[in-house]
């Protein structure tokens, strides 16, 4: 999570870098709309990184058509780069994902996804930068 004193700092490089829809997805929780994000069809081999900080989240090699409308993994690269928490919101008790770097908000986690896992990791394309592999 960003520090106080350079809370003001890195608030106006995050909104001079990112789209207003990946600044309200990362820094305020907000969802895409399913079925529009960049990423809830694609199936270019490759990494999936937070788009905030870069770092590393999920393979594509995890990927899935979770039949959602969100890029859904059944894992993360490892588990240390995500955390979770308890999402009270919307009326709803759902286990919220963020990026253990920066804190920067995902998406969230369901046990309804395929084995190995049983993980359905339903993210934000906004909250992610795909770095394709290199042929």
């Amino acid at each position: 999570m960003m520090n106080r004193d350079t809370d003001s700092v890195d608030r106006e490089d995050l909104r001079s870098r990112l789209t207003s829809l990946q600044y309200e997805v990362t820094q305020h929780g907000g969802t895409e709309p399913a079925f529009t994000g960049l990423y809830w069809n694609d199936k270019t081999p490759g990494v999936y990184a937070c788009v905030v900080c870069h770092e590393p989240l999920f393979r594509s090699d995890t990927k899935y058509d979770s039949g959602s409308g969100w890029p859904s993994f059944w894992a993360a690269i490892d588990d240390s780069k995500v955390t979770t928490i308890t999402d009270t919101s919307h009326g709803m008790v759902r286990t919220e994902v963020r990026c253990a770097n920066c804190g920067a908000h995902l998406g969230h986690v369901f046990p309804d996804g395929p084995r190995p896992t049983g993980q359905r990791y339903c993210m934000n394309s906004a909250s992610l930068d795909l770095i394709p592999e290199e042929s």
